[in-house]
């Protein structure tokens, strides 16, 4: 019986379809200027930004020049590039200039539609920041595309790891820039670290296009951005602490081996405190009062070292350091560390010295980074399985624009074989049938581990194949472009080379830079251009007879859009190909989902060795595996940002807070707002509200007014007055401060004393927002238990990070007002000295490895990589130099 709902779609059709065809008037019309606008000279183009920036400030609203602007990129591209704009590209353009996500097939030209919605957006002078996956692809597209911007008299820059500061701020001051998510939240981060407005190096967040949105905004946003710095030396409380833990029984704590955490029990909780007390280090009477936050971090830290981590196969011990072994590859991570004081835990285990750990300096969700923008869109070939995580948390719709071409990709339903033996000598046989009829294959696998397993067994078959080092992004581009050639078999894990189309018969571009030495040029450039052109077509006809490019899935992702990814790659623009997932009841996947049972019953059916199982029903019972597990991680996502939106709000205070204090308007009653709020606080604390004179507290009042103030007033005098009341007291104490704080700014100049105040304010405030990240850290890692206790740990994060924010204030008012009391300049100072930014480290763990993305590559890496790059391929390292004039000259 058919659902009602198909009725309807069948008669109505989707919201997708109604949208799109809203979308096909505006088509029409930029279709019809195109013939008009490609009689204009080259300048009569480029003056319609000029014509359009006018309109703009007479009024128009930017949707009223969606079609003049759009049909103007569309040309400027056919003149530049050589490339002129779908009708579907166009409607990929309209999507994200809606603030929504376009999802485009694989090789529908992305990085061509984004030029059309970058340029509108660009035309009010506010920036649009185009954001990429990696560094390669933010040069790549950012050059290539500028061609087109520059055509029509906008600038654009381009932001890459390791450039300078003053390079950020002029490509940020660029009308479009192209950079990675991480450099773009980096610079958000390190901006609000400055101490002058005019170090800040990014100018708003107006309007961004996310390429590959699912992957930023769904993969990656599964860690933070982290800037960290060196801490004080703690390694006596490591000590302590982990001199505690061989002390515990069994009894008193509960270890998980799977999720690799250690929980103490109550028993537990009760013999520690008594231990913490005896050593001093106890604060209150509980362990899980607020106070004690990073010591019960610390315990946990310390029982997961002892408990959890195995000396000689998670880390060894070398000339006095822990060293962390990969569990993937067996190597030695030398330079890497656990981070949250695991790593100094281990090193008080094994009694090595202790380094000092990294503290927390700043740090931000991609979440709540990319909600800073007043309008975002994103585009992909895969997003529609996210459709709901990325409305929900982002307010981003997906829409499905059609493809060029119609897909004519066979996809076949999956072969389950029982072992995992039993799949790879399939997979062998199938890839010797391709190489053998001539038709290029793509293999996905899950893992690097898994990939270099497969090329081992291709190896001993003598099977000639490539496999893809997600690493190296310019040299991985470079193979992925000839994974198109008749025969070429290309092993790529968890679809590496992004941005990069497989086209059947070989990349032109790639075989260009890789062939024909830049010094070769005229005719006899065009003659070998010509000679590679017509060796592509031969190629492309062989790999269209056997069949275009066929796509083998050697197992199953958790997530189904990684599938279709890999999936997505062949059948481009209208291409044949061929796509089949080979699995085993081995794999994670099956063995998570009860593959016990259906071992048992593909037994029973009679199912011999090396047969597989095939039927549609696998599939769907797979897909819902698949979305059970997306399910959960996305559950977990939301919950992880239901914790850092607690603290977005706290980041967003401080950082305007900042922003103000720089702008240096109104510093003086800041100032002399923190003095008198400080002042009323030590009265009331020392002259209760309702109490005798005789029970006030002058002695204390007196020491600490000295102590804060720096000020020797007769307070003892005034309380012996008659009638004297605490307000009174409080109108003497400020008159008293503020002359001081008015005949110091005359010593030194008001202009000179506006400095001082700025700066202890900001490097006060900038020093107690780190000590609170660090608590708010150590909170985080234990506000679980409270679940325990029937209490909702959000509801208590909440709570008792709020107290913390207010304690965090009442010691800014407090520290600021006492060091402005106290300072002293001497009168021969000229100028303030330049505040320095404290040393930094950037921090983005890959959720998929758990290493640092923004680590620099081993050298033992780059020396492999080194030994295959072409000689006239760009270099690996980054330079912009061909290989061969830079790090191949001496190979």
């Amino acid at each position: 019986m058919v659902g009602l709902g198909a009725i309807a779609r069948k008669l109505f059709g989707t919201a997708n379809d109604r949208r799109i065809k809203g979308y096909r008037p505006k088509v029409a019309a930029i279709n019809a200027l195109e013939e008009e606008y490609s009689k204009l000279s080259d300048e009569e183009l480029r003056n319609k930004t000029a014509e359009f920036r006018q309109q703009l400030a007479d009024g128009i609203k930017l949707e009223s020049l969606l079609v003049p602007a759009f049909a103007t990129v569309r040309e400027a591209a056919k003149r530049t590039l050589g490339q002129r704009h779908y009708d579907v590209q166009l409607m990929g353009g309209m999507v994200l200039n809606d603030g929504a996500i376009s999802e485009m097939r694989t090789g529908e030209g992305k990085t061509l539609v984004a030029t059309l919605a970058a340029y509108l957006n660009a035309l009010p002078g506010k920036g649009v920041h185009v954001v990429t996956v990696n560094d390669y692809l933010a040069k790549r597209d950012g050059e290539w595309m500028s061609q087109v911007y520059g055509f029509l008299g906008m600038t654009t820059g381009i932001i890459i790891h390791g450039i300078e500061d003053d390079e950020r701020k002029a490509a940020y001051e660029a009308d479009i820039t192209y950079g990675t998510n991480n450099e773009y939240g980096f610079d958000y981060l390190r901006d609000n670290m400055k101490y002058d407005l005019d170090q800040m190096v990014q100018r708003g967040h107006h309007f961004a296009i996310v390429d590959e949105v699912d992957s930023i905004l769904v993969d990656e946003a599964r860690t933070p951005l982290i800037i960290s710095g060196p801490l004080d030396d703690r390694s006596e409380m490591y000590n302590t602490i982990d001199a505690f833990i061989p002390k515990l029984e069994e009894s008193h704590y509960e270890i998980d081996e799977k999720s690799k955490s250690a929980t103490f029990t109550e028993e537990g909780t009760e013999f520690l405190e008594n231990l913490l007390k005896e050593a001093d280090m106890l604060q209150g009477n509980s362990l899980y009062d607020i106070e004690n936050v990073t010591i019960v971090h610390h315990l946990n830290q310390g029982l997961r070292a002892h408990k959890l981590f195995v000396r000689d196969k998670d880390y060894i011990v070398k000339s006095g350091q822990v060293v962390i072994i990969d569990e993937f590859t067996g190597r030695m991570m030398e330079g890497r560390r656990y981070s949250e004081g695991l790593h100094q835990a281990l090193e008080a285990k094994e009694g090595q010295p202790i380094q000092p750990e990294n503290q927390t300096l700043a740090s931000v969700t991609f979440q709540n980074y990319f909600r800073l923008y007043d309008k975002l869109s994103g585009m992909t070939g895969t997003a529609q399985t996210e459709a709901e995580e990325l409305m929900d948390i982002y307010s981003l719709e997906v829409v499905e624009v059609p493809t060029n071409l119609a897909v004519q990709r066979l996809d076949d339903d999956d072969e389950v074989y029982r072992t995992t033996r039993e799949k790879d000598l399939a997979l062998v046989e199938l890839i010797r049938d391709c190489i053998e009829r001539g038709q290029p294959a793509l293999v996905g696998t899950t893992s690097i581990e898994r990939s270099e397993e497969l090329s081992g067994l291709l190896k001993n078959a003598k099977l000639d194949h490539q496999v893809l080092n997600a690493r190296f992004h310019e040299q991985e581009a470079a193979i992925v472009a000839q994974a198109g050639a008749p025969g070429a078999i290309t092993i790529a894990t968890n679809m590496a080379g992004r941005g990069t189309d497989i086209q059947l018969g070989g990349n032109l571009d790639m075989r260009i830079a890789e062939e024909i030495p830049a010094e070769i040029e005229g005719e006899e450039r065009e003659k070998k251009i010509d000679e590679i052109k017509a060796d592509i077509e031969t190629k492309k006809q062989k790999a269209l007879e056997a069949g275009g490019l066929y796509v083998i899935g050697t197992e199953r992702h958790e997530s189904r859009r990684i599938d279709n990814q890999l999936r997505g790659r062949s059948g481009r623009q209208g291409d044949p190909g061929h796509s089949k997932f080979f699995l085993s009841l081995e794999d994670d996947l099956m063995r998570i989902f009860g593959s016990d049972k259906m071992d048992g019953m593909l037994q029973k059916l009679g199912l011999k060795e090396g047969e597989a199982i095939i039927h549609p029903w696998i599939n769907k019972a797979l897909e819902k595996a698949q979305k059970k597990v997306e399910a959960r991680n996305f559950d977990i996502r939301k919950n992880l940002l239901k914790f850092d939106d607690v603290m977005n709000d706290q980041r967003k205070v401080i950082f305007d807070q900042r922003i103000d204090l720089m702008k240096d308007e109104g510093i003086v009653e800041v100032v002399a707002d923190m003095r008198h709020e400080i002042i009323e606080d030590i009265v009331s604390q020392h002259i209760p509200e309702k109490a005798y004179a005789e029970q006030w507290d002058v002695d204390g009042l007196h020491d600490e007014v000295q102590d804060i103030l720096n000020l020797d007033v007769p307070v003892k005098d005034w309380a012996k007055e008659e009638g004297i009341a605490d307000e009174e007291i409080i109108e003497r104490l400020k008159k008293a401060a503020d002359e001081l704080a008015a005949s110091k700014a005359a010593n030194f100049t008001p202009d000179i004393m506006r400095q001082v105040e700025k700066s202890v304010l900001l490097q006060t405030l900038d020093h107690l927002w780190r000590e609170h990240l660090v608590a708010l850290d150590h909170l985080r890692n234990v506000i679980g238990f409270r679940g325990y206790g029937q209490r909702d740990p959000l509801q208590e994060y909440k709570t008792e990070s709020f107290e913390l924010f207010q304690a965090l204030l009442s010691n800014l008012r407090k520290m600021v007002t006492q060091q402005l009391a106290h300072v002293v300049l001497r009168a021969d100072e000229e100028a303030f000295p330049e505040q320095e930014l404290p040393e930094m480290h950037e921090q983005h763990l890959n959720p998929l490895t758990g290493e640092n993305e923004i680590a620099e590559e081993d050298e033992a890496a780059v020396a492999e990589m080194m030994g295959k790059v072409p000689r006239n391929a760009p270099c690996p390292c980054g330079s912009g130099k061909k290989f061969k004039h830079c790090h191949g000259r001496l190979s």
